[in-house]
């Protein structure tokens, strides 16, 4: 028996046929689950993350204990954008993975943003 597809792998499916990263412009990836947030920098081509960013990281993890989801996601943004900058790279594409650009995830990009990030 086949497994269903969700809308959301419809919609993520049908945003990677479109963007791709580069080593110039490799691709911010956002993950949400229901209490935590992960943001990868992807270089497609060669295959290989550059830089990850999650509420579980240990960096992160005792920073955002008492805040909540959005908050949490901000500091996502910017730590992802620092590690990211750190690296070499200042422009990168936005996967939103299927989610919809609303709360967490427009969270994490306009923090990336501020930091430095150029979408």
């Amino acid at each position: 028996m086949a497994e269903r597809v969700t809308p959301r792998q419809k919609r993520k499916a049908r945003i990677r046929k479109k963007i791709s990263g580069t080593a110039e412009r490799p691709r911010l990836t956002v993950y949400r689950s229901l209490n935590h947030v992960y943001a990868q920098v992807v270089d497609d081509v060669a295959g290989r993350t550059i830089a990850f960013a999650g509420t579980t990281s240990k960096a992160l993890r005792e920073a955002v204990k008492e805040d909540d989801k959005v908050a949490a996601a901000k500091k996502v943004g910017t730590a992802i954008a620092k590690a990211t900058l750190e690296k070499g790279v200042t422009q990168v594409v936005f996967d939103r993975n299927g989610f919809d650009y609303h709360g967490r995830v427009a969270a994490v990009a306009e923090a990336a943003r501020e930091a430095g990030l150029k979408f």
